[in-house]
């Protein structure tokens, strides 16, 4: 099955290489790497243009002051050039080991009606490798722990669908890894986890949401975006929806937050 690996990145000068190097570097041989850049201010262009003749690359203007939604935007532009019917999600500061691929392709080969794979990375901080320690969300157990963005890895047919269906409009602080972990293990069930090392996320502080502070006025405004985000899944797939109480909490806590700041 011809592969497809979706690299966005933003001013991750400091690992892009080990970035696209991590999926030269693989062993499974149809494959395409898809580079799309945010128009970075630092050197990156200048090191991903280094590999112009082994991987696609594309730029495009930020379209948002979210991060988030940026990379929404740059994932959803890469699909549109890309032809495989595996697509692999790779953050610019974050690698894969050399058997991701390979691994991940025959799991879905053995798998036939599995439309997305989660595989749990190792993170690096401070170039510390150890397990990611998944945390379920606060308040919400009906919420399901969030595997990053680098280990996912889903079948064409799925983000097809999530287009027309409007999963990545809207919500602009949410994250595309929070869609997706919902999406299939709350509505579609129809992934597998797995806990081989295949990735590396690294933990930096200039990350997709480095920052929203937990319990600032942010983190509860984003919070208030997942419930309404989670609301339009159960009610584009015809499930009824009912609001719990974390939800009215979050909401009267983002009122009187606005209020204050307005």
């Amino acid at each position: 099955m011809k592969t497809s690996i979706l690299i966005s990145n933003y001013n991750k000068e400091k690992y892009i290489e080990e970035c696209i190097l991590s999926a030269l570097n693989q062993g499974y041989k149809d494959l395409e790497i898809i580079v799309f850049d945010n128009e970075s201010s630092d050197n990156s262009l200048n090191i991903i243009n280094q590999f112009s003749e082994k991987i696609k690359i594309s730029t495009k203007k930020r379209i948002s002051s979210f991060a988030s939604y940026n990379q929404i935007d740059l994932i959803i532009e890469s699909f549109k050039i890309s032809t495989g019917s595996i697509i692999c999600l790779l953050d610019g500061d974050d690698f894969f080991l050399p058997n991701k691929i390979s691994t991940i392709v025959n799991h879905f080969s053995k798998n036939p009606k599995t439309n997305i794979i989660f595989d749990i990375p190792r993170v690096n901080i401070n170039d510390n490798i150890a397990p990611l320690m998944l945390k379920n969300f606060i308040f919400n157990n009906s919420w399901p722990p969030t595997i990053p963005t680098s280990g996912i890895s889903f079948r064409r047919k799925f983000f097809e669908s999530c287009l027309k269906f409007d999963i990545l409009k809207n919500y602009p602080i949410l994250e595309i890894d929070f869609r997706f972990n919902f999406l299939s293990k709350k509505i579609y069930n129809n992934y597998i986890d797995l806990d081989d090392h295949l990735t590396v996320y690294r933990k930096v502080d200039d990350g997709i949401m480095s920052n929203i502070k937990k319990f600032k006025r942010m983190w509860w405004i984003k919070r208030l975006e997942a419930h309404r985000f989670i609301k339009h899944l159960y009610v584009t797939n015809g499930i009824k929806y009912y609001n719990n109480f974390d939800y009215y909490l979050t909401k009267i806590i983002v009122f009187f937050l606005n209020r204050k700041v307005n």
